[in-house]
């Protein structure tokens, strides 16, 4: 059985080797409210989140990780608090506007296919009341 300093030396070596393989665009990908996701990261390396809160070197690590990604432009910039409280900086909508502007261009695709299919609904109604008017003032159907 390992003692609690050597299972945190295992994680802090897990948690780097996890850095290593990783890609830009895998840490864009988890990304949650301008920081790498905890839950996902703790997932993938095998601990639990309480590590961040209770291995100094792997939160060290992670900040330092982060204040990397954010310097290569991979995550959002912090935005300085304004607050005098010392609360901690709030992220910059980077990763929403990203996501407004999937769901914008999803809506105006599901938008235009909707109009093209009005579109033909009236062209077939229209079709249909000649169809009706016909029959009614003649009593058979055309051909």
């Amino acid at each position: 059985m390992t003692n609690g300093q050597q299972r945190g030396e295992d994680n802090l070596v897990t948690f780097l080797s996890w850095i290593a393989s990783k890609t830009d665009f895998e840490f864009r990908e988890m990304t949650v409210r301008g920081q790498l996701s905890r839950q996902e990261i703790s997932r993938e390396c095998g601990f639990t989140r309480s590590v961040f809160a209770q291995n100094p070197r792997i939160k060290d690590a992670l900040k330092t990780l982060e204040d990397e990604l954010r310097a290569r432009d991979v995550l959002p910039v912090l935005a300085e608090s304004s607050e005098p409280d010392g609360s901690p900086p709030v992220p910059q909508l980077d990763g929403r506007e990203r996501l407004d502007q999937q769901r914008l261009k999803r809506l105006e695709s599901e938008n235009a296919s909707l109009r093209a299919e009005l579109t033909k609904l009236r062209t077939d109604l229209e079709h249909y009341r000649r169809l009706d008017a016909i029959l009614a003032e003649t009593g058979r159907f055309p051909r």
